[in-house]
């Protein structure tokens, strides 16, 4: 029986999905090298990938405690504390019951390109999602930390389905009667909370960029409004705009004379 080409293994490999397991035994008595290269590289991707469900296992500590208890379990989780301009965004996410998502982490740790991919699919498979928005104005009046906790209010109003736990990551937010468990860190440790801190960070990102596009002075696309010596250079040539933080900025400045 004549063997089948390389070439068409490859495509067997690439296209196995669930099914690499067994096209890898299937071929593994296949003496050619680049038959075993392709094996041997399949093996890794393998490895890789039993190496992400176990980290999404573990990802899922929080999320397989309350399970059995909750139906709907809401990931917090907010972005934008720190910049100079822009607003504090807040996302609530709650995940289909044993979603095991790959590849979903703290938004810090990932590339914008993963978080893109991420957010579309967090958006299909959801079974709801909310974000909040408090804007520079509101900040200056009432302080970052009360506007962050308005933000995540707001994001657990425009749920669709109301959440019988919030899974925060590290607070605990003000004026809020359903049951909370503030989670240090909660982004690396829930995976709900990771889900929202991506959301939120892609929809915060992709405001930035909007702005970019009517005030380019200030490189918003780049920075997202954080304090990078080039944005305070174009704050010192070009003043504030009206998306800018005063008191960010005046504290800032204040520190620099």
């Amino acid at each position: 029986m004549e063997k089948k080409s390389i070439a068409l293994i490859k495509e067997e490999l690439k296209a196995a999905g669930d099914e690499l397991p067994f096209v890898i035994e299937t071929y593994q008595d296949d003496e050619r090298s680049g038959v075993q290269a392709l094996l041997t590289k399949a093996r890794k991707q393998l490895e890789k990938l039993e190496a992400e469900k176990a980290r999404i296992e573990k990802l899922r500590e929080y999320e397989n405690r309350y399970e059995q208890e909750y139906e709907y379990i809401c990931g917090i989780d907010e972005v934008g504390r720190g910049p100079l301009a822009g607003p504090v965004v807040a996302c609530a996410v709650i995940l289909p019951k044993g979603c095991r998502m790959l590849y979903i982490n703290d938004s810090k740790q990932l590339s914008e390109k993963k978080r893109e991919e991420l957010c579309e699919q967090i958006k299909e498979e959801a079974v709801a999602i909310g974000i909040g928005m408090v804007g520079p104005g509101r900040i200056d009046e009432i302080n970052i930390l009360q506007a962050t906790y308005e933000a995540m209010r707001q994001a657990i109003e425009n749920l669709e389905v109301k959440p019988d736990i919030l899974l925060n990551d590290a607070v605990t937010i003000p004026g809020i009667s359903i049951k909370q468990v503030p989670i240090i860190k909660g982004d690396a440790k829930s995976i709900s909370i990771g889900a929202a801190s991506i959301v939120a960070k892609v929809t915060r990102d992709h405001l930035m960029e909007e702005y970019a596009k009517v005030m380019p002075e200030y490189g918003f696309e780049s920075n997202k409004g954080y304090g990078s010596q080039a944005h305070i250079a174009a704050i010192r040539a070009y003043g504030l705009t009206p998306i800018h933080r005063r008191s960010f900025v005046k504290n800032l400045l204040a520190e620099e004379k």
